[in-house]
């Protein structure tokens, strides 16, 4: 018996510590002051809010989430809440928020509405850009099928549309200047709104099935 029992304790040990080694830092579901909790916005799971465009977290890189955290810090990225959370943050929390997020599976795209004429508009400026107006393909830089570049170009792959409309806008007016070589500043001026939608679109549509193919 002592021959079985041993395994099966050692088993539950492996387990237990597993389980705490994944378990969140407080920030995720605790507020922290007047400071909402990551979850409130995110969700524990990462999968963000795809109604008010909450961003989903799940499965960016660690590197990424650290730098847009400290950008918000600094001012490069302009978010009233954000930006207040990130200067709650001291560098542990940050790198732990970060590491937690980007161990978690991406979430899987949610069937939408959206116009198939618009979704193919958009498929065709992330596969072959439009080189006629000085756009690249999405995926030049993040990868086939939106998967992402660790650590500077993330999964893009998923992506909820209606928060990959607000960056565009972001960059376009430029309350967001923490693109590498301001790339992304560059590339959504020259897009025109129904090219923003349709590229957003497009993007909300793939997820882990289609990154594997």
């Amino acid at each position: 018996m002592k021959s079985i029992i041993r395994p099966a304790l050692a088993g539950i040990i492996v387990i237990a510590a597993s389980a705490a080694a994944a378990a969140p830092p407080s920030i995720i579901l605790k507020d922290k002051g007047e400071i909402v909790a990551c979850a409130a916005c995110h969700g524990a799971d990462g999968a963000g809010n795809a109604q008010v465009g909450y961003p989903a977290l799940a499965h960016l890189p660690a590197a990424y989430l650290v730098k847009q955290l400290n950008d918000f810090k600094a001012g490069t990225r302009s978010n009233e809440i954000m930006t207040r959370f990130a200067k709650a943050l001291g560098a542990e929390e940050i790198d732990a928020v970060a590491r937690y997020y980007a161990g978690l599976p991406r979430p899987k795209p949610r069937a939408g509405t959206e116009d198939p004429a618009l979704i193919a508009r958009g498929r065709e400026l992330a596969v072959n850009g439009a080189w006629d107006r000085q756009v690249p393909p999405c995926f030049k830089c993040h990868a086939v099928d939106g998967t992402g570049i660790a650590p500077t170009f993330p999964p893009i792959a998923g992506q909820h549309a209606v928060y990959t409309v607000n960056q565009f806008k972001a960059w376009q007016i430029g309350t967001r200047n923490n693109d590498p070589q301001k790339l992304m500043g560059t590339v959504a001026k020259h897009l025109d709104e129904t090219d923003v939608y349709a590229v957003a679109a497009y993007l909300a549509t793939l997820g882990p099935q289609e990154s594997k193919q």
